[in-house]
Formats: C-alpha cells, structure tokens, sequence
C-alpha cells in the first residue's frame, strides 16, 4: 500500500545572533526530508557600508570589528589595507609582524568556534564546545594583554597597529603555542574517529569542486571541496610570502571535509606564528600618518584570507575624509549561495548540520 503524503512549509529561524545568525530558511518537507529551500536574508541589516561613507577613514574601523564579530582582527586588516593601497601609505616592518601573529591567533580562535559549535549542531552538546571555548580564552588573554578588548579589538590602525604589545606578550605566547598544539592532538583522539560523527558528517552536504568555484565560494568552505585556493599564498598580503605553511584541503566537500580543514589551518597558524615571533624586528609600530585620511580620487580593493574565506573591500575617494563609496566581499554570503543545492533530498536534521558547517556569521551577510 502507497502511503500518500502532502509537502508542508516549515519556518526555521529567524533566530537569536548567538545561533550562527539572525538567518531564516522556509523549507518545504515531505515528512523529514527536504523538497525545497528558500533562504531569507536581512534580518540583521547593519548598513554598514552606507554607514563608512559617512565616517571618516579612521572611523570606519569600528565597523569593521562587528562585520564577523568571532574574526574581528582579520576584519580590521583587510579595511586598512584597501586605505593604505589607496593612499599610498607605507607600514613599519614591526606592525606587519604585528598583524600577521593577530590575523592567525584570530584564525585559530574563530575556527575554535565554528568547529565547536559544529559539535553541537551534531549532538555533542556542550563537551567539545567548552573544550574550544577554553583555549579560546587563552587567545582572548593575550588579545586583551594588547588592546583591552576580548571580542570587538579595533586594533588595525591606517598605517599600523593601535598598541606596541607588552613585555609579558612574546613569553606568554610562547607558552600558548605548544600547549595548543597538545589540545588539537586532544581533539583529535577525542573527535576525528567518533562513530557518531562519522555518520552524521562524511558523504553528508556535499559541495562539488565545480559549484565551489562557480559561486565564488572560499576559505574552508571551497578548501574542503579540494580546491587548493588561500589568498595568503594566491596573492599573498602583508608579509605572508616570508612563512612557510601548507593549505590544507579536503577530498569530496562534505560535513566532514569543511571540519577537518579548520582543525588542520589551526595547526598550519601556529607554524605561521611561530615564525613571526624569531622573525619580529624592534621600531614602529605605526607610520607617521595624519589624523584626517585624504588619499587622492581614484578607487582601490584589498582582500585577505579571513576564518570564513575571502574578506575584501572596495572603496572609492573623491579626495575628502570619507570614502565616497563602500562595497564589502563577504565570504559568508557567497558560501551561502550554495546552500539550496546542498541540503536539497537530505532531512531536517541534516539541514541543521550541513548549515552549521558553513560557520558563517550573519553581521556580514546582512551588512
């Protein structure tokens, strides 16, 4: 006997920010399993690109820290970098050190969270997430040992950085960096083999290599379809050409891919850090760079491999203290673009699962 059934809409979100954003999606199910997706964007709409045109130069590096609040660092650096292009303003060699040893501290501790939090949509509750949350707050000390801050850092500065790090720093990191090594290998027995997680994740959410590309997705998310692509060795920014490190990759683009990829960038930051700490010369730590930014009429873009993928900006100067116009490349909305294909024919706790894997961060999608 045929047993008949009748598709039936069901509204998932909009939802609380802590719950990877204020993002709903209108299924359409036949019983568990998914027809059909209509992602629905712009709860959470910022304006943050009208509002930098509006701002002086300086003061749009705020905004920046709450486009992907878990990555503000990287967020910062690629603005003032797409400034510094336009203006022509030159960086002392101790800041770029500077920002490259923040720029992967915050990988490592934004890839905590994204992998965390992926646990928890698998059904780990809470055990994996306070583990990552733990040495999340070793990054956070240090962050606050520089800056003060511990989410929002508003430490990239038009020229350099904002604060020289302090004596206790270098030591303290020094002692971070093994100690983190050991908690990934921790991971590792813990999750990499876990029977539950092996169903839930691998062969689940497939991304193809092709769809990857074609949508313009990047970071772990294009990474784990096997697309060998990080801006860092691409077009490499700051003084990413002086280090050595590995891209890692995944094989099918699944779950379970996009999971392993982050665990090993984690491993692959703390070469990158450790090498920038023998590398650290002593002086400035910022240019000598007016407090009202003029930089000539014309128009300039900057990008750099962030947490999610590829963070960029495109500003456009008339030659006055604010920027004519702003326009932000978010990773996290271009991955997203994906995520019709992706969850089509699975079931609805699936859905949960391969939307979690994307780790995306909905201040900048609804910027």
């Amino acid at each position: 006997m045929e047993l008949r059934t009748e598709p039936f809409v069901l509204n998932i979100g909009p939802v609380h920010p802590s719950t990877h954003g204020v993002f709903r999606m209108r299924a359409t199910l036949d019983g568990e399993v998914v027809l059909d997706l209509d992602p629905v964007f712009g709860y959470l709409h910022r304006g943050i690109e009208k509002l930098a045109e509006e701002r002086t130069y300086g003061g749009v590096i705020p905004l920046t820290d709450r486009l992907d609040y878990v990555a503000s660092m990287t967020n910062n650096l690629a603005y003032v970098l797409t400034v510094e292009k336009l203006a022509g303003i030159p960086i002392p060699e101790r800041a770029e050190y500077l920002r490259v040893i923040m720029s992967e501290l915050q990988r490592i501790a934004a890839h905590l969270v994204s992998v965390g939090s992926f646990f928890n949509d698998c059904g780990a509750y809470f055990t994996p997430f306070l583990y990552m949350y733990r040495e999340r707050e070793n990054i956070c000390d240090l962050f606050d040992m520089v800056c003060g801050q511990r989410l929002l850092y508003n430490y990239m500065r038009i020229g350099g950085v904002s604060h020289d790090i302090p004596e206790e720093f270098l030591p303290a990191l020094r002692k971070f960096i093994p100690r983190m090594r050991e908690r990934i290998d921790e991971y590792d027995r813990l999750l990499k083999e876990n029977e539950i997680l092996l169903v839930r994740a691998k062969g689940v959410g497939i991304l193809p290599r092709d769809l990857a590309i074609n949508i313009g997705a990047s970071g772990p998310t294009l990474r784990g379809s096997g697309v060998k692509w990080d801006i860092r060795k691409a077009d490499p920014y700051s003084i990413y050409d002086r280090f050595e490190f590995d891209i890692p990759t995944g094989i099918q683009g699944d779950c379970y891919d996009r999971y392993r990829v982050r665990v090993e960038e984690m491993r692959q930051s703390l070469r990158i850090i450790e090498q920038a700490m023998e590398q650290i010369p002593s002086g400035e730590i910022r240019s000598d760079v007016p407090h009202l930014v003029r930089p000539p009429v014309g128009e300039a873009y900057a990008h750099v491999e962030a947490p999610t993928g590829e963070v960029g900006f495109h500003l456009v100067s008339d030659g006055s203290i604010a920027p004519y116009r702003c326009h932000i490349r978010a990773p996290s909305l271009m991955n997203l673009t994906a995520l019709r294909d992706m969850i089509i024919g699975w079931k609805i706790q699936d859905l949960i699962l391969i939307f979690g894997s994307f780790a995306i961060t909905m201040g900048e999608v609804d910027r």
